[in-house]
């Protein structure tokens, strides 16, 4: 029996574990490249990553598999994972990937894919792809192997590329901003951009050594940059993850503003604008029910997908809209870029707060969320806790007691081995006990040296 690879985000998991080895990249390359082989001409593949230790290792055991395969090879070095994409269709390429475990520790890497238009595979193209790891793929002749090359001046276009999506008639002047790069695929193009925009900034997580990214800082560590914020008197900060397909934004406060706050501020400008199409935001079901209210008071509809940005942007391209994101702040304005792109995001944050001539603390305080509650729970290799019926009933029950002032989801992670149990309401107490018994029925149903849980609690004034 074969064991699905492709999760939510393309593949992931711990380097050097199996499914993150150089064998199964070298695979992968070799399959994804007979794949995006459609004629007789000369293929390419543009390969990004960001600058995990692992990154080494994958990007020349995929080299090998496209070029096996007969692709030529671009290696662009550590760009944001929204540069390859841009990239890929830019250059016309074939394909494109991005080597990054995203928001994940240093030990964990990924492999993305993405299609010639620059966008993120199909369900289709990844069964495909997976559907050929099962057989013996044919290998080119040895005159038709390809060639590898790496190119200098990727950062460059990236930069350029988003410096365009940024008002022709304003600037950064005037502004201290804390850029957290999180030592991540962002290091040298998030401060250069920024400043080059005309603003003072504050470098962190710009000093990446291979083991260091994401750790204590970035997106989901954005503690350093709020200090720096507050102890700089900044205007505002921007804490990107890994390789920067994510934003969180900080406040002159220290407050970490999250992705629902951003959307609504991208979404309501651009409908303030008419730019906003079909007056729709396209999120996943975590975002919070105060962002579902602030739209519908500004006459936006809420269009829900399950999580994944790669499942916003198909919503988005099926309904012709052209904003969405997560809560966890991958943002996508597909006017400009065709995955989540934390940096494009923040430059169209700070051109609404210009345009306001307000604090930040003011222009990213769109709504009053509502109380969140998300645990969670471990799950051993084999064990379907979502299958027992006592855990079942619980799940029910919970959504019943909330009715139409909140609600609870339990889902499966698509990037790590476990169950995320969220509730939202009015009572929080009411939102922990809930989470709490059904984390701990799912526990009981797994041996005990198995199972971790975390709790992580949003306020309101979260």
């Amino acid at each position: 029996m074969h064991t699905k690879i492709f999760g939510t985000d393309g593949v992931r998991g711990r380097a050097n574990r199996w499914p993150m080895t150089a064998d199964m990249a070298l695979r992968l390359g070799q399959i994804a490249g007979l794949h995006f082989t459609r004629s007789k001409r000369r293929h390419t593949v543009v390969i990004g990553k960001d600058t995990r230790l692992s990154g080494y290792m994958l990007e020349h055991a995929l080299v090998a598999g496209f070029t096996a395969a007969g692709m030529d090879v671009i290696l662009t070095g550590p760009l944001p994972t929204p540069g390859v994409g841009m990239l890929t269709r830019s250059m016309r390429a074939d394909a494109g990937v991005m080597i990054s475990a995203s928001h994940n520790p240093h030990w964990d890497n990924g492999i993305k894919f993405f299609g010639p238009d620059g966008f993120k595979l199909s369900d289709a193209d990844e069964e495909a792809i997976e559907a050929g790891l099962r057989m013996n793929a044919p290998m080119a002749e040895p005159a038709h192997i390809g060639r590898a090359m790496r190119i200098d001046g990727a950062v460059d276009r990236y930069i350029e590329f988003a410096k365009h999506t940024f008002p022709r008639d304003m600037r950064l002047d005037g502004m201290k901003i804390v850029v957290d790069a999180a030592n991540g695929a962002a290091h040298r193009a998030a401060p250069r951009l920024i400043w080059e925009l005309g603003a003072e900034v504050i470098e962190i997580g710009t000093t990446p050594n291979g083991t260091n990214i994401n750790e204590d800082c970035g997106s989901t560590a954005p503690r350093a940059a709020c200090e720096a914020v507050v102890a700089h008197g900044a205007d505002l900060g921007i804490a990107l993850d890994g390789d920067a397909d994510r934003v969180h934004m900080i406040d002159e406060t220290g407050k970490v503003v999250d992705g629902d706050q951003i959307m609504a501020v991208i979404a309501t400008e651009a409908k303030r604008r008419d730019a906003l199409r079909r007056d729709t935001l396209v999120a996943t079901v975590m975002s919070n029910m105060g962002l579902a209210r602030h739209l519908a008071a500004n006459n936006i509809a809420l269009e829900r997908t399950q999580v994944g940005d790669r499942h916003v942007v198909e919503r988005m391209r099926a309904l012709g809209c052209n904003v969405g994101g997560e809560q966890s702040g991958h943002i996508i304005m597909s006017d400009h870029v065709t995955t989540g792109d934390g940096l494009i995001a923040a430059l169209q944050v700070l051109a609404a707060i210009r345009r306001m001539d307000d604090a930040a603390s003011v222009a990213m305080n769109r709504f009053k969320p509502m109380p969140q509650v998300l645990r969670n729970v471990q799950v051993a290799a084999g064990a379907q806790p979502l299958e027992m019926e006592a855990v079942q009933k619980l799940i029910a029950s919970a959504g019943a007691r909330l009715g139409d002032t909140g609600r609870i989801l339990v889902r499966p992670s698509g990037t790590e081995p476990v169950i995320r149990v969220m509730a939202e309401g009015e009572d929080e107490a009411l939102l922990h006990s809930m989470t709490e018994e059904i984390g701990d029925a799912m526990a009981r149903t797994q041996p005990a040296h198995a199972v971790g849980v975390h709790t992580l609690f949003k306020s309101l004034s979260a």
